[in-house]
């Protein structure tokens, strides 16, 4: 991978690559964000904050260049922070609609490929304060990676003595936070993943038209091997209005944060993990949806693809992508709240001993070595089997300050890959969790009617949490009956 004491002109990693190449005019490999701040943030100290901190990491001075001999990192020797870091207006004191209207333009909007791949847009007139809206392409860093980054620019003072260099940031909770408390695979086997997604990647063709050739990788006698072959042999994800022919245009919301105490009491109080809680409810959010426009969701279930950090604490400043990917059964069919949440917390107890994360890496890494025809059935495979992309990324618990201002909350949306066309988001910041969503208009042109139905359905398990006594866990039965008459 490249830190910030990389060169000019390297050979790009084979994962980094097979990010690179994913990119389709109907789902764009940019992490777009939004962050806003509570004063005006003044553009040309942005600037200036931008060069001292975030060039320091040398990758953001340089283009992604693909080539059919391979993909490397070149100097853009006409760089120009100016087009980087653009000042955007919206009419009067723009509200709600109309940023996120902006944030939807500019995440279907693809960056320039002859420039380094990011943008900032500072939106000056926003509820009186200032919003910056960020794109990054994901083959520069992933999500924890892109978090170290976001810390180096940053301060935990308006006003700091000093610069801190970003090779003194540190990333709060790496080791116990909610994206390593998800998921924590071993990380060896990474190497034997990696010749073994190869050789699956060699054969795609075939197996695309016969699934069943997958089998024969278990003969491996690895569990890598038998993983490989479960994800091959996954069934397709059911046919639902979030699957079908997408188009070029996404539409993005996201919903007021909640407490994080709040969130870590009913985790408690459930036996289950935050990042089980946040799940049922956002499978309770997407149910209400469906239910709202008429559609079965009796015995639902679909799949959503979630990144599992497989980046060593000592690689923390690096940048690249250093993540594997699981597949998660969410179950949408299940009404009773804490029933879900049980489901919800089984399934991720299941996925702890899975390998999946480590043969994904793999045959990312693999794809990223092959030529496009390998790559394009392949890719359609796998995202035939996931409806959703479902992220979790933990950011600082305090306030931050950026170029003096403090910013009060923040939030991005993932990119999708090959055929899928909805991607959820969960970051958490100053003891807030704050949920976003990203979708396409031809299948979902209002993602906010799911946004607006998260709240109520957290309430919905801190209440049956309040039916429970002393430390047991609450009953579902009584959940259920509570349920029955509200209704």
């Amino acid at each position: 991978m490249f830190d910030i004491f990389g060169g000019s002109n390297d050979p790009m990693a084979k994962v980094d690559t097979a990010w690179l190449r994913m990119e389709r005019p109907t789902n764009l490999m940019m992490i777009t964000g939004v962050m806003l701040f509570d004063g005006q943030l003044d553009v040309s100290k942005l600037r200036e904050l931008i060069q001292e901190r975030f060039l320091k990491f040398k990758r953001f001075r340089q283009k992604a260049v693909d080539r059919p001999s391979g993909a490397h990192w070149e100097n853009d020797v006409d760089f120009d922070i100016e087009y980087h870091v653009r000042l955007t207006a919206l009419p009067g004191d723009a509200d709600k609609p109309q940023l996120l209207k902006l944030a939807s333009h500019l995440a279907s909007s693809p960056l320039d490929p002859a420039r380094p791949l990011w943008q900032f847009q500072v939106v000056e007139n926003y509820q009186g304060g200032t919003a910056v809206i960020t794109r990054i392409h994901h083959c520069y860093a992933d999500g924890i990676a892109l978090i170290q980054v976001l810390l180096s620019m940053t301060d935990t003072v308006r006003n700091p003595r000093r610069l801190p260099d970003p090779r003194e940031a540190r990333l709060p909770h790496l080791r116990t936070g909610v994206v390593q408390r998800l998921l924590n695979p071993a990380r060896d086997g990474l190497d034997a993943a990696v010749r073994l997604g190869m050789k699956a990647a060699g054969e795609v063709a075939s197996m695309v038209k016969n699934p069943a050739r997958a089998a024969g990788y278990v003969k491996e006698g690895s569990e890598i091997a038998a993983e490989l072959a479960n994800a091959i042999l996954l069934s397709d994800d059911p046919k639902t209005r979030f699957r079908g022919r997408l188009g070029p245009r996404k539409t993005v919301a996201w919903c007021e944060p909640i407490p994080l105490h709040d969130v870590k009491a009913v985790a408690r109080a459930t036996g289950c993990k935050v990042n089980d809680v946040l799940i049922a409810a956002v499978c309770g959010a997407i149910r209400g949806y469906m239910l709202n426009k008429g559609d079965s969701v009796d015995g639902l279930d679909i799949r959503a693809t979630v990144p599992v950090n497989l980046r060593p604490l000592e690689h923390a400043k690096e940048l690249g992508n250093q993540f594997g990917l699981v597949f998660l059964g969410m179950p949408i069919g299940i009404e009773n709240p804490i029933k879900r949440l049980y489901e919800v917390n089984r399934r991720m107890e299941e996925l702890k001993s899975s390998k999946q994360a480590t043969v994904s890496f793999g045959l990312l890494a693999a794809l990223g070595m092959g030529p496009a025809a390998i790559q394009a059935p392949a890719l359609e495979m796998l995202s035939r089997k996931a409806t959703t992309v479902l992220t979790n990324v933990p950011g600082p618990q305090r306030d931050l300050y950026l170029a003096g201002t403090r910013m009060k909350q923040i939030m991005f949306w993932v990119p999708q890959t090959g055929s899928i066309g909805m991607g959820i988001s969960i970051l958490s910041y100053n003891w807030k969790v704050q949920f976003g969503l990203i979708t396409d208009v031809r299948l979902v042109p209002d993602p906010q009617s799911i946004i607006d139905r998260f709240e109520p359905e957290f309430e919905k398990l801190v209440l049956a949490c309040l039916m429970g006594t002393g430390d047991a866990r609450p009953d579902a039965s009584l959940a259920e009956h509570w349920l029955q008459d509200t209704e």
